[in-house]
């Protein structure tokens, strides 16, 4: 028993399950009485003992004066029980010289009072005139329990199946006859009468057995109260009624509860740890018993928002868990926008370059007529001049909320001028090596230099990107569409390709156009200044295909509006590119040294 007590005493959790019949609670009194018999064994702590309905507060004699403090708050189920008017009275009418034959009482009265009968017993000798109200609570109980009450309907539902029984028959038989038959019961016959009783009693409660002969009574939840005088009262404060929808079958209040001081009157908790908080779950010990566990914390994407729960959750798309894991937070929705800085700064440097290469257009067709344009054919450069303006201005496709006519645009547009800029490039390309060709005496290539070929070349290279966005938007046109789960924080409005596929072939034929140009350029760097721009073209085209071999991991790296931005910027930077590599060093002779735009100059530079 020593080591029950302390392996009770030292555990963490604060509720005990005590099981046993009526004289348990003497055993139980002796258990908490150990720390007062052997003071090696610690003093008890506040335990919240929840005791079964077969026990009932029984103790010996000289356990009257050991202290009850011990058991304060216990709950107990017990078979359900009433007040019955006069029990009391008629309780306090019981002694021994009253009823002489009923030898139960002479024994209790022993028993109670510690007194004896026998005048040879070294006891005090028993009067009978002992009160049973003077016992304290601990040895007698003046209230009704709810075998008392059991036993008081079980009286009545017996005398009730009777009279059923004895009208029953009266109404057959003669009167005589009926009462002398009535004399010679067996009890199987009375029991379809008792099956069949219902009636109210005494205290106005109704008594009636269901169809499997059950007495539909249930139990009582009980709150033990104990006070320093060693009485004590059970007060109830819930019930479990079997007739009650399965919804209120048991009810408790629980603001009624008395606990043990050590709780400060707040609801006591009994765990074998302390409880998991919010943005945790519980993960089972292995080993131990189901109430022990260990507190993990929620995985990524995944929150508990109240104490103890077995597992996270995921919020709804719409929201994000916070750094905590305890609450879900709604996103923002988000697109790059001309309002924040990152739109801003993009369109700002769009339309700047547009503006630039406006200038540059407007530079070479005032002077149209000076050599140094006609060397490079000039429907060429205004064409490549017009694709780069139109480029730049794409760009601005790609800021602002996404709608259905700026996503049927974005990829085809930009597809579509990005060829045509590049197929100039390489019609221009073409032209040097043909134009070089031509000077050889007896040549043939003479009938192809200017626009006989190049216009060709840009319109067939234009019309084959044109048909592929064609086609795209035939099957899987772009849409307007809401990405939640590639940003954390965001609800992303933004287009979708509905065809990765046709997407990348845009960009696979735009990378073959730029290398093809790169390649024919790289080639003919080395030809005669007066008719070369190689030169410019195979850096710029380095240019380009370097900016959109890297858009590619950038653009697969990136989510929500920052992959926008990083096709802006390609965008931008790519055309930039052209325009600064190919026209700038003819934009400084035309403006700052216009003494060099002549032939005689083109003719000794190549010398």
């Amino acid at each position: 028993m020593v080591g029950m007590y302390n392996k009770i005493m030292n555990s963490t959790a604060n509720a005990v399950v005590f099981c046993g019949e009526a004289d348990s609670m003497m055993k139980l009194r002796w258990l908490l009485h150990m720390p007062n018999i052997d003071n090696k064994i610690a003093k008890p702590k506040g335990k919240v003992w929840i005791l079964t309905a077969q026990m009932d507060f029984m103790s010996l004699y000289y356990q009257n004066t050991w202290d009850v403090q011990d058991i304060h708050g216990a709950i107990s189920l017990a078979i359900h029980s009433n007040e019955i008017p006069g029990f009391q009275q008629f309780l306090y009418g019981r002694n021994p010289t009253s009823i002489k034959e009923d030898g139960f009482i002479r024994h209790f009265w022993v028993q109670a009072f510690g007194c004896a009968f026998s005048d040879e017993a070294e006891e005090e000798i028993c009067t009978g005139e002992e009160r049973l109200e003077h016992l304290p609570g601990v040895v007698f109980e003046t209230s009704m329990t709810g075998y008392s009450y059991n036993i008081y309907n079980a009286v009545h539902a017996v005398a009730h199946a009777l009279h059923a029984m004895y009208s029953s028959r009266l109404k057959n038989t003669a009167k005589m006859a009926e009462k002398k038959e009535f004399q010679n019961v067996q009890p199987w016959q009375l029991h379809r009468f008792l099956r069949g009783v219902s009636f109210n009693n005494s205290a106005g409660e109704q008594v009636s057995f269901d169809h499997n002969g059950n007495l539909e009574a249930g139990f009582d939840v009980v709150n033990w109260v104990t006070f320093p005088n060693q009485s004590f009262v059970r007060a109830k404060v819930g019930q479990m009624d079997p007739r009650a929808p399965l919804d209120h079958a048991l009810t408790v209040n629980g603001d009624s509860f008395e606990w043990h001081s050590r709780f400060n009157q707040a609801q006591p908790l009994s765990l074998c740890n302390a409880k998991c908080h919010a943005g945790y779950s519980k993960k089972l010990k292995e080993g131990e018993p189901f109430c022990c566990y260990d507190c993990i914390p929620c995985p990524e994407g995944k929150i508990s928002e109240q104490e103890d729960m077995a597992d996270c959750y995921k919020c709804s798309d719409d929201r994000y868990p916070n750094k905590d894991h305890d609450v879900c937070i709604p996103k923002s929705v988000t697109f790059l926008s001309y309002e924040e800085p990152l739109g801003m700064s993009s369109a700002v440097v769009a339309l700047s370059f547009g503006f630039i290469t406006s200038l540059v257009l407007g530079t070479f067709v005032r002077h149209h007529n000076s050599p140094i344009v006609q060397a490079n054919n000039r429907s060429l450069t205004y064409s490549l001049l017009i694709s780069l303006l139109l480029c730049f201005l794409s760009a601005l496709l790609f800021i602002g909320q996404p709608d259905k006519a700026t996503c049927l645009l974005r990829q085809t547009a930009f597809g579509i001028i990005f060829s045509t800029a590049v197929s100039s490039v390489l019609a221009k390309t073409i032209t040097v090596v043909l134009a070089f060709m031509a000077t050889k005496p007896g040549s043939r290539m003479r009938k192809w230099v200017g626009k006989r070929l190049s216009i060709p070349i840009v319109l067939s290279c234009s019309f084959i990107q044109a048909g592929i966005c064609v086609i795209w938007l035939i099957n899987s046109p772009p849409f307007p569409d809401i990405d939640m789960h590639s940003v954390t924080e965001e609800v992303v409005l933004e287009c979708n390709e509905a065809s990765p596929i046709m997407f990348y072939c845009v960009l696979g034929y735009l990378g073959f156009l730029a290398i093809a140009s790169f390649t024919v350029a790289f080639f003919a760097r080395k030809l005669p200044d007066s008719f070369n721009e190689a030169k410019f073209i195979t850096f710029s085209m380095l240019v380009f295909c370097s900016v959109w071999l890297s858009f590619v991991p950038s653009y697969l790296s990136t989510k929500g509006k920052y992959m926008v931005a990083v096709e802006i910027f390609s965008i931008i930077t790519s055309s930039a590119g052209l325009l600064v590599c190919i026209f700038s060093p003819k934009c400084y002779i035309i403006i700052f040294r216009p003494k060099m735009n002549n032939k005689k100059m083109l003719k000794w530079r190549n010398c």
